[in-house]
C-alpha cells in the first residue's frame, strides 16, 4: 500500500507531499492542474523511463520518493536477490533526475537501479493510464492477462519448447546442403585446430599474468623479499632475535612471578612462525631471476591468449568450452547418418513432451477463460451496461503454431447491445464502453489473483501495525482537513495499490455512478487511487484530495491538499456546476455525498 508520495521540482510541481490512506483515494481539480503529473511521477518509481525535460525549469534535479507498506515475501526476495537490505514493514523508494540527463535510484536509502524498480513494481502498484483500453493489448499481452487471471505457469511449456527447438536446430545444421556443409566443416575444423593447438589450461591467463608482474619487476621483488627476510630472521636486530632475548628475560621473570609463565610458549610459537616466514621469503628470493627471455615468452603467450579470447571468448573458459563444442559438432558431421537417426528420435520425444505441456496449459486457459468471461460480464453489467462478453481462446497444436508460451491465441469479444453479434472489443465498444470494459476486466483479474493468493483484504489495520512497532500510527491532525478513518476503512489493506488515471473517460450520468460504486467495492480489498473529473465518482471517496495550480512569484506551482467535509461539498458542487457555485449545486452535492458514503 502506498503511504506517502513526495515530488520535488518535477514539471510544474515544486514541492508536494501526499499521504494516502487505505480505501478509495480520489484526486480532483481543474483541467491542467497537474493531476496526471502525480501519476507520472509515481510511474517513475515503478521503473518508467525518465526524461530530463520533466525537471522543473531553473532547478538542477527532480526528486520523486515514496513510502510503501510492503510486508511481502516477493518484495523481500527481490531485495535479497539484488543485495539490498529490507526495512521493517516499509519500502522507501527514491529517484533523482538531473537536468543534465543523469539519474540515480535509491531503495531503502541504498543505491540501486531502475531494473530493480521494475522488478518491485508488480508487487507494489499497477497504473491504468488515461484512455488505456483492451485495444492497446497486443496478442502477447492478451494472452498474459488471461494467464494472470487463471494462474497459468508456462515455464514447463517454455522449457519443453526450448529443448525441442535446440534438437531441431541440430538436425537443420546436419541437413544443410553439401556446399554449406563443407563450408561449415572448413570453418569448424579451422577453429578447433586453432584452439586445440593453443593447448589451453584453465586459469592459465591469470597465472601467467601474475608471473609477468614478478618477472617485469624481478629486482624490486627480490630486494623486498630479502629485506623482509633480514628484518624477520637474519639480522642481529631481527624480530626472531628480539623474541629470543625477550623469551630469556620473561623466563627469568617467571621464576619470581608465575603469571608470566604462559607467555614463554606463546613467544616460542611466534618465533617459530616468524622463522618459517623468513625461510619462505629467502627461498622465494633465491628463486627469482631476471630473465628477459622468460618474460618475452610469457608476454607472447598472454598475447596469443588475448587473441583467442577476443575471437571466441570473452573468457578463457569460454574458449575451452567452444573447443569441446566444436569437437562434438565435427564428430556429428563425420557420423552424420547415425547422429541424424538419434536426433530424430530425440526430436519426436521432445515434441511429445512439448505437446503434453502445451495441451495442459491450453486446458487451463480454456477453463480460466470461461470463468473470466462470466466474471467480466457480471462486472460490466454492474456498470450500467447490458452486454455480453466472451474470452475466445483459439489455435491448434500444429507445429507452425508452437511458441514458448504454447499454441493458443486469445481475443476479447463483446456485444454492447442486445441482439447484436459479438465482435472484438476495439471494433465494437465506444470510448465510454471501453473505459468500463477495461475497469471490469482489470477488476476481475485482480479478484482472481487475490483469491488465488489467499488475500481477502483482512488483517491488521495500518494503525494497528504502527502500534505493534511501538510507534504512533500515521494520521493527519484534525486541522489538516482530512476526515478520520473509520475502522471499516482501516481494515482495507490490499495486496497492492491500483491507480486509475481518468478511468471515467467518455462516461457520465448513471454509468459514472456505477463506476464509482465499482471503485468503492474494489477499494474494500485494495488501496485504490483514482483521478476523476466526475462528481458521481468523487462522491464515493474515502479520502478526497484537491490538486490546484496557482501563480506565485512569477512561477506556476501545483499543490495537493486533503479536503474536509465542507470543502468536499464545494468541490463536488464545482464539478457539477462549474466555477460559479449555486445553492442548488451545493444541496445536490450534499445529497450525493450522503447517499454514497
Amino acid at each position: 500500500m502506498l503511504l506517502e508520495l513526495r515530488v520535488e521540482n518535477y514539471a510544474v510541481i515544486d514541492n508536494v507531499a501526499v499521504e494516502f490512506a487505505p480505501g478509495l483515494n480520489l484526486l480532483t481539480g481543474e483541467t491542467g492542474a497537474g493531476k496526471s503529473i502525480l501519476i507520472d511521477a509515481l510511474a517513475l518509481l515503478l521503473g518508467d523511463k525518465a526524461s530530463s525535460d520533466a525537471v522543473r525549469h531553473g532547478t538542477e534535479k527532480a526528486t520523486v520518493s515514496a513510502v510503501f507498506e510492503a510486508e511481502s515475501p516477493a518484495v523481500d526476495a527481490v531485495l535479497q536477490a539484488n543485495g539490498l537490505d529490507a526495512e521493517d514493514e516499509v519500502l522507501i523508494l527514491r529517484r533523482e533526475i538531473s537536468a543534465g540527463g543523469k539519474g540515480r535510484v535509491f531503495i531503502n536509502n541504498q543505491p540501486a537501479t531502475v531494473t530493480v524498480l521494475k522488478q518491485l513494481a508488480p508487487h507494489l502498484a499497477v497504473i491504468h493510464a488515461q484512455n488505456e483500453a483492451v485495444l492497446a493489448f497486443d496478442a502477447a499481452s492478451r494472452l498474459a492477462l488471461l494467464d494472470s487471471f487463471a494462474g497459468c505457469d508456462d515455464s514447463a511449456t517454455e522449457k519443453a519448447f526450448a529443448d525441442w527447438r535446440q534438437v531441431r536446430q541440430r538436425i537443420v545444421d546436419l541437413e544443410r546442403d553439401e556446399h554449406d556443409r563443407l563450408r561449415l566443416l572448413d570453418l569448424w575444423t579451422f577453429q578447433r585446430k586453432e584452439i586445440c593447438d593453443a593447448r589451453l589450461q584453465p586459469e592459465e591467463d591469470a597465472k601467467l599474468d601474475a608471473e609477468k608482474r614478478v618477472l617485469a619487476n624481478a629486482e624490486r621483488v627480490r630486494n623486498a623479499a630479502m629485506a623482509a627476510y633480514d628484518a624477520l630472521y637474519d639480522s642481529n636486530a631481527s624480530a626472531a632475535a628480539s623474541i629470543r632475548v625477550a623469551t630469556r628475560q620473561i623466563d627469568e621473570l617467571s621464576r619470581f612471578d608465575e603469571q608470566f609463565r604462559d607467555a614463554v610458549p606463546e613467544l616460542e610459537s611466534a618465533r617459530i612462525t616468524i622463522e618459517d616466514i623468513g625461510q619462505r621469503l629467502r627461498d622465494y628470493a633465491e628463486g627469482i631471476e631476471a630473465s628477459p627471455e622468460r618474460l618475452a615468452e610469457v608476454e607472447d603467450r598472454l598475447a596469443a591468449l588475448d587473441r583467442l579470447k577476443r575471437k571466441y571468448g570473452p573468457k578463457l573458459e569460454d574458449v575451452i568450452a567452444l573447443g569441446a563444442e566444436l569437437e562434438c559438432k565435427l564428430n556429428e558431421m563425420e557420423n552424420k547418418d547415425e547422429v541424424l537417426r538419434k536426433l530424430r528420435l530425440e526430436l519426436a520425444k521432445a515434441a511429445e513432451q512439448y505437446l503434453a505441456a502445451a495441451r495442459s496449459l491450453s486446458r487451463q486457459r480454456y477453463e480460466g477463460a470461461r470463468r473470466l468471461e462470466k466474471l467480466v460480464e457480471s462486472e460490466i453489467n454492474e456498470l450500467a451496461m447490458k452486454a455480453r462478453f466472451k474470452v475466445e481462446v483459439s489455435g491448434t497444436d500444429e507445429e507452425a503454431n508452437w511458441t514458448g508460451c504454447g499454441f493458443d491465441q486469445v481475443q476479447y469479444l463483446i456485444s454492447a447491445n442486445p441482439g447484436e453479434p459479438l465482435g472484438p472489443v476495439d471494433e465494437i465498444a465506444s470510448g465510454g464502453e471501453l473505459s468500463r470494459v477495461m475497469l471490469a476486466l482489470k477488476t476481475s483479474v485482480e479478484a482472481g489473483q487475490t483469491k488465488r493468493g489467499g488475500h481477502n483484504g483482512s488483517g491488521p489495520t495500518l494503525s494497528a501495525k504502527s502500534a505493534e512497532k511501538g510507534g504512533a500510527p500515521i494520521s493527519r491532525s484534525s486541522n489538516s482537513g482530512a476526515p478520520s478513518l473509520s475502522p471499516s476503512v482501516g481494515d482495507r489493506v490490499g495486496q497492492r495499490t491500483l491507480v486509475f488515471d481518468e478511468i471515467d473517460s467518455g462516461i457520465g450520468g448513471r454509468a459514472a455512478e456505477a463506476v464509482g460504486r465499482k471503485l468503492k467495492q474494489l477499494s474494500r480489498t485494495k488501496q485504490v487511487i483514482c483521478i476523476t473529473h466526475l462528481p458521481q465518482i468523487a462522491s464515493f471517496a474515502d479520502q478526497h484530495y484537491l490538486i490546484e495550480k496557482r501563480e506565485a512569484g512569477g512561477r506556476t506551482k501545483t499543490s495537493v491538499r486533503p479536503l474536509d467535509a465542507a470543502e468536499r461539498t464545494r468541490e463536488i458542487a464545482r464539478m457539477m456546476s462549474g466555477a460559479k457555485l449555486t445553492d442548488e449545486s451545493l444541496k445536490h452535492a450534499e445529497q450525493m455525498l450522503k447517499a454514497n458514503q
